[in-house]
């Protein structure tokens, strides 16, 4: 082989190993590029993951949130399932979270979970979403109720007042009744007479007391036999004579004296007369005429010595 052959050969074995070495550095970045990339997607892939079971982890936490704030409205719901039901389904899903949050295995597992997981919240969304739905129906049912019993509260006020607005009415007709049936008296006189029965002008000097009067006419008054009384008090306040006690005003009061009389709801003229068993004192005597548990006439008399 002369020189020049061998230069030749020389040179192509030397292009050769250059090739070899290129292709080796090829394959050996190749390599690593490939291992970089699925490194960079399988990070990728966790992180996706990660995101999506936060991103459920928030919305199970949210209609967690939702439920509770209507838990206090449970009573409407006492014959129903939907609160069994969401409770289940929340034991469920707390346990998905569990196992994810524990999980080691690949992440192809994890994707499982993950799945699992949205169909379990999905599920969770509609329970929270009919018991809202129930809950308001329910509240503005009974809303509804409370306005009707505030229009039959009202209501039964109004006749409450009614009523008794009547019966204040019927209280006040039947006064006004009882008032119109009361006999009255007028003209009433006072005298005082001596031992002689002739009138005496010195009271002192007095033996007995007259008073006279007049029945006025009342259609309205119950007609028949009725008894008059008489009181007479002196100056000093001491009720003189000795009639029989009767009812007036509730209470039992000592009369002067009494005397009976037919009234026919006509005019009756009436005198009543007194004993006296003192020696009377010059001064205003106060006269007041009774009858049927009524006042008929009132009125002061001065006597001189």
């Amino acid at each position: 082989m002369n020189k020049n052959q061998k230069i030749i050969l020389w040179g192509a074995v030397g292009v050769f190993a250059a090739m070899v070495a290129l292709v080796v550095v090829l394959l050996t970045t190749n390599t690593r590029h490939a291992d970089a990339a699925n490194e960079a997607l399988a990070r990728a892939d966790s992180l996706a993951l990660a995101n999506d079971r936060l991103q459920l982890t928030n919305e199970f936490n949210q209609l967690n949130a939702d439920f509770s704030q209507y838990e206090d409205q449970q009573v409407y719901l006492k014959n129903d399932s939907l609160v069994q039901q969401y409770n289940e389904a929340r034991m469920k899903v707390e346990g998905l979270l569990k196992d994810l949050n524990n999980e080691k295995a690949s992440n192809s597992k994890n994707k499982a979970r993950i799945r699992q997981l949205e169909s379990e919240i999905a599920s969770l969304k509609k329970i929270v979403r009919h018991y809202l739905e129930e809950i308001k129906r329910l509240g503005e049912e009974n809303e509804g109720l409370k306005k009707e019993i505030q229009a039959v509260n009202e209501r039964n006020e109004e006749l409450s007042s009614r009523a008794n607005t009547a019966e204040r009415d019927n209280e006040q007709l039947t006064q006004q009744v009882a008032k119109a049936k009361k006999l009255s008296a007028s003209g009433l006189t006072f005298q005082a007479y001596n031992k002689k029965n002739k009138i005496e002008k010195k009271i002192n000097k007095a033996t007995s007391l007259g008073v006279s009067f007049t029945i006025n006419p009342n259609a309205t008054a119950a007609p028949g036999m009725k008894t008059v009384y008489l009181r007479v008090i002196s100056p000093d306040g001491t009720l003189i004579g000795g009639g029989p006690s009767f009812s007036y005003d509730g209470a039992s009061v000592q009369s002067s004296s009494s005397k009976q009389v037919e009234y026919a709801n006509s005019e009756l003229h009436v005198q009543i007369y007194c004993q006296v068993n003192t020696t009377l004192t010059p001064g205003d005597y106060k006269v007041e005429i009774f009858c049927d548990g009524a006042r008929l006439a009132s009125r002061s008399f001065n006597m001189s010595k």
